[in-house]
C-alpha cells in the first residue's frame, strides 16, 4: 500500500489532520483526525512509501513498548480507517 497522492498530515489548531491537497484530493472534502499514535504511523507511512499492516506494526514495536500481536491489531484497525475513506492505495 502507498498513501495516495494529494494527502498530508498537518497540525490544525493542534491537532494532527489528514487532508486532501491538489487534484489528487479533489472529492474529499473533510478532514480527518488522528490520534498520536495515527500521526505517528501516517508519517512512517509516508517515509516507507510503501508499506504493508506488517511493516508498520514492526516499526511501532520498535519505537513503542507494545507487543507484535496487539501492534498487528491496532495497525490494522487504523489501516482499514484510511482504506475506508480512501486516502491509501
Amino acid at each position: 500500500m502507498k498513501i495516495k497522492n494529494g494527502f498530508v498530515l498537518r497540525d490544525v489548531c493542534g491537532e494532527q489532520v489528514i487532508m486532501g491537497e491538489g487534484i489528487g484530493a479533489l472529492d474529499f472534502g473533510r478532514l480527518l483526525c488522528l490520534n498520536e499514535t495515527a500521526a505517528w504511523l501516517w508519517k512512517k507511512a509516508e517515509i516507507l512509501e510503501e508499506f504493508t499492516v506488517d511493516s508498520l506494526a514492526d516499526a511501532l514495536c520498535a519505537e513503542y513498548e507494545v507487543g507484535m500481536e496487539q501492534a498487528k491489531i491496532d495497525v490494522a484497525a487504523i489501516v482499514a480507517e484510511w482504506q475506508k475513506v480512501k486516502v491509501v492505495e
